[in-house]
């Protein structure tokens, strides 16, 4: 149940500081920011352990890092089509 619940606060976190470094408004709703910054931590865990930063002693900041650009990337992509979708 914790692994669920701390999931949601990362996703929401990096979601949100996101959304901060993002130019511009994104028209997101914050349950859809939530699940992005979820998306994009797992992206961000992945191209992590391919540069073998995942887990090191400390504060892994490398990973946080690559967290937080996926996070960017899914949002930046993302915001456009959702907004998009209410013009039809």
């Amino acid at each position: 149940m914790w692994a669920i619940v701390s999931a949601l606060i990362e996703g929401l976190v990096l979601g949100v500081i996101a959304r901060l470094l993002i130019p511009g408004k994104q028209d997101v709703p914050l349950w859809l920011t939530m699940i992005l910054g979820m998306i994009g931590a797992m992206i961000g865990n992945g191209v992590a352990h391919v540069f073998g930063v995942a887990n090191t002693s400390g504060i892994d900041w490398w990973r946080h890092l690559f967290q937080l650009g996926a996070a960017i990337v899914v949002i930046a992509t993302v915001a456009p089509l959702w907004a998009g979708r209410k013009q039809h």
